[in-house]
């Protein structure tokens, strides 16, 4: 077999150097200037004319017009225009390139705009099915790119098919003297005067093509304000790669500028976007970098830019470049720090601060927006936010900023937006280093650095080229006491869109926090219990399979057999998911409990208080809250139960426990955003809602003042709410969350802030027998079985006797609750 070898040896030796691939079936490449603005030029501007001899339209878009210079080394570089739009049948299409300061004759409007300074006498030009950079530097290699769909090399150019043209000058191109490719283009081309045509048909002099690049530096990009004063501009700009997205649709790389301007308003860094293309450069890379300044508001699906509420990223599109130089070092970052970042948030005005100048010594927001696309870095930072399903996490950069009790940063109050925290996500690739997997009062040891961003997903982030090694917390899921025999034990948890085709490991993990994080409760309130076949939006509303198998996973993780009670809601009518009919409800444990049924109760009836024998009722056991009102609108309906503890005999007390899910805060304004302060368009309806079950607890009290009222739920909102105000503010209701030390006020964790939307509120009659705990055990950990944490009262229901309710106060002051 030697013999074959050594022939097919001997056979690819004997090739020329210009060898090609396939000759181009449609589209090619008809003329090439590189001489405009030359002196001796009439031309102004360099250009690549295309055209298409065959009998149907080709679509450019998402190619490319690439030049290399004649005499590539190891380092040289292609650099590309991006093409779009077609070319017609037997029509041109022309590419207008640099302009040069000789010449007096413009092109006519060109079809495409770059800004490539092509070699007046040789150089390598070739049509791309693609925008991603080539990286062939011989003949043979790019003979063997299928994506090259034509390719002309004239002059002493290197790379080729077959034979080069002829060295053109200021003065001639190399234009293709029939619409035919041979795959040699000393055989295609020949050297004349300069023809351009563009797709009208249009010829010299008749237009001019279009914005030409104003020589700029990064931090004049950047501006004292949040929008560019060099926005919808082509500019050409200096610069050092800092990092590279190479994953993504949004790919491309930062560049910085190692010459500040020394004004802390403006960034020395931008983001150059590629799209989905992979950038060929790499950080260290010296560049000179053109394209057009644009501003980039990321947005959800369907949203509108303009109207968004999110903050805009100024970056470069439609980006060429030159690489002048590698391994150069890359700009210190600037390290954050608790005295760094304002403890202010941003100004006020009533309405957007794009226009606004930056004030990064005053504001939180000002600051950071002053470093965008720039190298920044935290120094051991502690975990905030776990990761999410996304890979990203939240640290602060001010460890003492409102800390809780378990390593998190607990959100006090509107006024009080806790500037430390920062998002953290990788650009290293995933196979490289593996995210961390962190729990909140986890670290990053040591250095976390890489360029700021800002994402529609929590505002500014850290793209991280280097990420500290993650370093456990210890955090542990937290389990209660179980309560005693006289104390009635209430539970509420937001089993997040609970339904039968959700994975057995869901319900396995909600059970054991029900059985072994809860220690069983007698009663507990849920939120987010889907219909029987979950999101499938069909006519299906009821949800006893749902309940069936939870409560069945409950009985296998060793804890009681519960009962439910809840009211199928009318279809598509409660908000949620589509399909999902969410809605609330009980479970309890009849061994200790019973539940008091009063026919009646549906999606659309009313449930009241009434009197019977002196004491409070429920006109309808369970109940649905003033279901017709408007406050309800694509929103849960509150549930009204009626219990009795304990289960059975002479001591049994009547405790009435309303199950609630307010309306959702989506469609709030964030407190990152370009509107302040940001708006809570949600909050008017949770008002509304908040005042209907006050007016519920209010009606109960003025039939029974001293009746055992529990009201729990998620109620989609904070202590220090209009809603929650409304619900506290008078001699009814009591929440048990304000007993506990700042620090421990929580339940959810959302964006680095420990936070409270699920809530208990008990009759203040309570107060004094409560013991009261938020049991964390899924908010603050990377593995969750809901995002919410649950939480539960124990007590001893009032007997409404008064001296037999005296002597049980003077017993549970003496009993300790813990």
């Amino acid at each position: 077999m030697l013999f074959p070898l050594l022939a097919a040896s001997c056979v690819a030796a004997a090739l020329p150097v210009g060898a090609v691939a396939v000759p181009s079936p449609d589209v090619l490449i008809s003329e090439v200037y590189g001489g405009g603005g030359n002196s001796g030029a009439s031309l102004t501007h360099d250009f690549v004319e295309l055209a298409n001899p065959s009998a149907v339209a080709v679509d450019l878009t998402g190619w490319s017009m690439q030049y290399l210079t004649a005499s590539p080394s190891s380092g040289s570089r292609w650099q590309a225009t991006p093409l779009a739009g077609a070319v017609a049948a037997g029509k041109r299409y022309l590419v207008g390139q640099a302009k040069g300061s000789g010449g007096s004759v413009a092109l006519p409007a060109p079809d495409a705009v770059g800004t490539l300074a092509m070699g007046g006498s040789g150089g390598t030009v070739a049509l791309v099915k693609g925008t991603e950079v080539l990286t062939c530097l011989t003949a043979l290699d790019c003979a063997a790119d299928g994506r090259i769909r034509d390719l002309v090399g004239y002059g002493n150019a290197v790379v080729r098919e077959g034979n080069p043209v002829g060295a053109t000058s200021n003065a001639t191109s190399a234009a293709r003297g029939a619409l035919t490719d041979t795959d040699d283009n000393a055989a295609d081309f020949v050297v004349g005067e300069p023809t351009p045509v563009n797709s009208k048909g249009e010829g010299p002099g008749s237009g001019e093509p279009g914005p030409q690049p104003v020589a700029a530096r990064i931090h004049q990009v950047q501006g004292t304000t949040r929008v560019s004063p060099l926005r919808d501009k082509v500019v050409v700009l200096p610069g050092v790669v800092t990092a590279v997205r190479a994953f993504g649709p949004a790919r491309g790389f930062w560049v910085q500028d190692v010459v500040p301007d020394g004004d802390p308003r403006t960034s020395e860094g931008l983001f150059v976007h590629t799209g989905g293309t992979t950038p060929a450069v790499a950080a260290g890379d010296d560049v000179l970098v053109t394209g057009t300044v644009t501003e980039f508001y990321p947005v959800a699906n369907g949203e509108d830019p303009r109207t968004t509420p999110n903050q805009s990223v100024t970056q470069l599109t439609k980006a060429t470049w030159v690489v002048r130089g590698s391994g150069k070092p890359l700009p210190e970052a600037e390290v954050l720090g608790a005295e760094t970042v304002p403890a202010a948030l941003t100004a006020t005005p009533g309405g957007s601060i794009e226009a606004l100048a930056l004030e990064p010594g005053k504001y939180a927001l000002d600051f950071l927006e002053s470093r965008e696309g720039m190298r920044l870095r935290v120094s051991d930072a502690r975990v905030v936010g776990a990761t999410d399903g996304f890979n990203a996490l939240w640290v602060t950069s001010k460890p003492a900023q409102n800390t809780t009790v378990r390593g998190g940063t607990v959100y006090p109050s509107y006024a009080d937006a806790n500037t430390g925290r920062l998002k953290v996500e990788s650009l290293l690739p995933f196979a490289q280093r593996p995210f961390p997997k962190a729990d909140v009062g986890d670290r990053l040891k040591g250095v976390t650095e890489g360029p700021l961003d800002y994402s529609r997903f929590g505002g500014y982030v850290l793209q991280a080229s280097v990420l500290g090694e993650h370093v456990s917390g210890g955090l542990v899921r937290e389990v209660t006491r179980k309560q005693r025999e006289h104390e009635l034990a209430v539970a509420t948890y937001n089993v997040e869109n609970l339904s039968p085709v959700d994975k057995p490991e869901k319900f396995a993990a909600l059970a054991n926090g029900v059985v072994r994080h809860l220690a069983n409760p007698d009663v507990v309130v849920l939120e987010e219990i889907q219909d029987d076949n979950g999101p499938a939006n069909d006519a299906v509303v009821g949800a006893d399979a749902t309940l069936t198998k939870f409560t069945e996973a409950i009985v296998a993780a060793g804890g009681p057999k519960y009962d439910w009670r809840q009211i199928n809601p009318n279809d598509d009518q409660d908000g949620g998911q589509p399909g999902g009919n969410i809605r609330v409800g009980f479970l309890f444990n009849s061994a200790r409990v019973s539940f008091v049924d009063r026919p009646g109760g549906d999606a659309d009836t009313p449930v009241r208080v009434v009197k019977q024998h002196g004491r409070a009722a429920l006109s309808v056991s369970p109940g649905r809250i003033a279901p017709a009102d408007e406050a309800w609108r694509n929103s849960r309906k509150p549930l009204a139960g009626e219990f009795r503890f304990p289960a059975r005999g002479p001591l049994s007390r009547t405790v009435f426990v309303v199950a609630n899910h307010f309306a959702s805060k989506g469609g709030d304004q964030p407190l990152h955003g370009r509107f302040q302060e940001p708006q809570r368009s949600s909050e008017v309806q949770r008002l509304k809602q908040a005042k209907l079950l006050r007016g519920f607890a209010d009606s109960l009290r003025a039939v029974e003042k001293d009746a055992n009222l529990v009201v729990a739920g998620d109620l989609n909102d904070y202590l220090f709410s209009p809603a929650l105000k409304t619900l506290l503010d008078g001699p009814v209701l009591h929440a048990p969350m304000n007993d506990l030390k700042p620090g421990e006020r929580y339940s959810y964790v959302f964006d680095g802030n420990s936070q409270t939307l699920d809530h208990i509120l008990v009759n203040r009659k309570l107060d004094r027998r409560v013991d009261y705990d938020v049991v964390h055990i899924n908010a603050e950990f990377h593995e969750q079985a809901s995002d919410h944490d649950p939480q539960l009262v124990r007590f001893r229901p009032r007997t409404g006797l008064p001296l037999v309710d005296a002597l049980e106060d003077l017993i549970d002051c003496l009993e300790p609750k813990g």
